[in-house]
């Protein structure tokens, strides 16, 4: 009797702990699933928009068909045959096992299975990539990142054929393709795959995916808790990226990336270009454990922390859907991108339905091929779109919301036209983080008018290094000087070092949306410079006497010695006119200094403030592909004090190879100890090349004047052509909902409220 309860409570035992197994015997069991497959393909033929997809698709992977298998021996960086070819296999493969689950034609089964023999007959024999050119060298690709990239991808249609193929052949194509692979990129690369990184949610999701297509734990359990023993800790930051220990342990795996990657609100820290990035591997693995281990409950990690980034990422967006381009980004990525079509589909079909989420879709104009996919095209068919609303937002930094933030805040005309700041105050971002302390951006509805440079680098195109960063991208990209913010004696924030900028991070003061026609974000940063602090705080006002909001700008900073301060603003557009006079050097330029970025600044122009405001207007240019100036006009208005230094210049200095976009910049230079820099920048006319006609090119602003400077309150005063005029009280101590002010200024005693007061 002892014997059969013995093996009864094996049986059980066996139950438990075998539960998970038993569940991912179906396949498919990844993204797609028999019960989505069957919906799908019972509703063929009455979705125009998803069957739309699929007769395109058809298409192009029937063209990859004709052509045949095509598995070349690696050996070229990013645009190069080889590497495209690889890439091209990834997308074809995973696309032709999902056309095979909704259509059922074996030619699409056929085609993976022969391109995974070929895989699983190259790949024994591969060494390292020969270009041994990345921190963690591939075998198909350069780099480990293209190879979790490519099996993230092929597990899906390794998924979508696995009953399809004979045992043997899957037995051949795990042990000499799929595991040797996923061992490459873990335990062969733990400096790729253990750290808190989107190239390890790359690598964890790779893992993990093939892991629950092949039913193996371990691999399972390696991708959501990371290699233990790897050797590496903290010491070993650098550029590429960070490591994480908690109580003396590493931590890493696909947990600890959800965990560490985003603020308790969904920003990413690596800004939202990155964010696009990684969001196939969040979402794709994340969907495939909600399908395979409910237990993990995965969705409502860390308070639905996956639906939050979707959210983050979709509203650090202009008017356009274009991301902001924060940190290492590549300008023009926009929300049309195939991975943010993916994650409008899931999170449609996943978190609730929100009927906004179809008016993205729609302008993507397309959907994946999937359930998620057939769900959104069906509820678009339906009807049920609302038009997505951007709105203002501040967004908090760090794994517990404590390391700054970005601040973006909108306005509109009385036309819906948009004027939109982002505010960085953020964390620096690990290895693709800039030395841009409380730099900002503006935007309206067309796209940018103040610019951040994003990165230098281009993307896959061979001809520029690989595809890879250009060493530009450290020397000028990455550099203060490259943005929107104070520079003091020509050195970057925290010296250029990436280890103290980590180390540290600015702090909101506050964040105020609650008047729309004053809305206002206000950041410190203490520990930029050693004996000098910064306080910024910007201002979108609206009022009946302005065509459009005014931005209204003003800086702070406190030092008691004296420094040479450059406050650089890289407008977008072409220069119209000056109220002050200048040199032009049109003979002979040069450049602005040596390091820190200013070594890669032609020197064009420079000038001296003789009175109490410059100002700047210039065209915005927004592309008409006809090499004609159109669009609209803005004017910076700036205070000044006697003899402060005014400099035009130029991006492109030092760049023998051409890599860098020839931006116009407007510096002003200062010496001086505490200082207040005041700005309004103003959209106030407009230009049609085809009639010739400009209409308001004046500016309506005649000056901004710092009227009074503490240490516990700063007040500027902006007068308007008609004779109107604005007090804007900061203070700089004390900006809690509760505290009361006082101050008088020019036999005028101003009272208010909170943080700050405009009237």
């Amino acid at each position: 009797m002892n014997k059969y309860i013995f093996l009864l409570v094996l049986f059980f035992l066996f139950l438990g702990t075998g539960l998970n197994s038993f569940a991912q015997i179906s396949h498919p069991n990844l993204i797609l699933t028999k019960e989505g497959v069957k919906e799908i393909r019972s509703n063929l033929g009455k979705v125009p928009m998803f069957d739309n997809i699929v007769a395109t698709t058809k298409a192009e992977v029937d063209a990859e068909i004709e052509i045949g298998v095509k598995v070349p021996i690696p050996k070229d960086m990013a645009g190069g045959y080889t590497h495209e070819r690889h890439k091209k296999n990834w997308f074809i493969l995973q696309k032709a096992g999902n056309l095979y689950q909704i259509t059922g034609e074996e030619k699409y089964a056929e085609y993976i299975r022969q391109n995974l023999l070929a895989y699983a007959k190259m790949f024994p024999t591969l060494p390292k990539h020969p270009t041994d050119r990345s921190y963690a060298t591939g075998k198909i690709f350069w780099q480990c990142l293209n190879d979790a990239n490519w099996l993230v991808y092929v597990s899906q249609a390794y998924d979508a054929v696995y009953d399809f193929m004979p045992k043997k052949e899957r037995d051949l194509v795990e042990k000499d393709l799929f595991r040797p692979l996923a061992e490459w990129i873990s335990t062969d690369n733990p400096k790729f795959y253990n750290r808190v990184h989107n190239h390890s949610t790359w690598g964890n999701a790779a893992v993990g995916m093939i892991g629950l297509v092949m039913n193996d734990e371990v691999l399972i359990q390696r991708a959501l808790y990371g290699l233990k023993n790897d050797g590496l800790d903290n010491s070993m930051v650098d550029n590429d990226g960070g490591f994480i220990k908690v109580d003396g342990q590493n931590k890493a795996g696909f947990f600890a990336q959800l965990d560490f990657s985003f603020s308790p609100d969904g920003h990413f820290t690596e800004g939202p270009y990155y964010l696009r990035y990684a969001m196939t591997p969040f979402l794709l693995f994340a969907k495939s454990l909600a399908n395979n281990r409910p237990d993990l409950d995965i969705y409502n990690y860390r308070d639905k922390i996956l639906e939050k980034s979707i959210y983050s990422l979709l509203y650090e967006t202009d008017a356009q859907g274009k991301f902001f381009p924060i940190n290492d980004s590549q300008k023009g990525m926009s929300w049309n991108s195939r991975e943010v079509i993916a994650a409008v589909d899931i999170a449609y079909l996943d978190f609730g339905s929100d009927p906004m989420l179809l008016s993205i879709a729609q302008k993507q104009g397309k959907v994946t091929l999937d359930v998620a996919g057939y769900k959104t095209a069906a509820d678009i068919e339906k009807g049920l779109t609302v038009p997505f609303k951007h709105k203002s937002i501040a967004y908090r930094d760090g794994a517990e919301g404590k390391h700054g933030g970005l601040g973006i805040i909108r306005a509109d005309n009385s036309e819906g036209n948009e004027i939109c700041v982002v505010a960085k105050y953020a964390a620096h971002g690990m290895g693709h983080g800039h030395f841009d302390k409380l730099s900002y951006s503006l935007y309206d509805e067309d796209g940018e008018v103040i610019q951040d440079y994003g990165a230098s680098r281009w993307v896959n195109i061979d001809q520029k290094g690989g595809g890879r960063y250009l060493k530009e991208n450290k020397t000028f990209a990455k550099q203060t000087i490259a943005h929107n913010t104070l520079v003091i004696d020509e050195t970057s924030h925290y010296n250029g070092k990436v280890k103290a900028a980590e180390a540290n991070h600015p702090d909101q003061y506050f964040f105020n949306i609650k008047n729309p026609n004053a809305q206002a974000v206000s950041a410190k940063e203490l520990y930029a410079y050693e004996g000098a602090t910064m306080h910024r705080t910007f201002v979108l006002l609206k009022d009946e006497n302005l065509r459009n909001p005014l931005l209204i700008d003003v800086l702070k900073v406190a030092s008691e010695k004296e420094h040479q301060y450059d406050l650089p603003i890289w407008y977008h557009g072409h220069l119209i006119s000056t109220n002050f006079d200048y040199t032009a050097q049109t003979n002979n330029m040069t450049t602005l200094g040596s390091d820190h970025g200013y070594q890669h600044i032609w020197k064009e122009a420079s000038g001296k403030s003789t009175g109490t405001t410059n100002q700047i207007t210039w065209f915005g240019h927004q592309g008409d592909g006809g090499g004609q100036v159109r669009g609209k006009v803005f004017t910076m208005t700036t205070s000044a004090l006697p003899n402060d230094e005014l400099i035009l210049g130029r991006a492109g200095a030092n760049d023998p190879s051409f890599n860098l976009r020839p931006d116009p910049v407007f510096i002003q230079r200062r010496k001086a100890g505490n200082s207040v820099f005041a700005s309004v920048v103003e959209s106030h006319g407009s230009y049609d090349p085809v009639s010739e006609t400009p209409v308001s090119p004046f500016p309506s602003i005649t000056s901004i004047e710092v009227i009074h400077d503490s240490i516990e309150y700063t007040v500027v005063k902006i007068i308007h052509q008609s004779g109107k005029n604005w007090t804007l009280a900061i203070s700089n101590k004390d900006a809690s909902d509760q505290a009361k002010h006082q101050l008088k200024i020019e036999e005028k005693l101003l009272e208010w409220q909170g943080g700050y007061m405009i009237k």
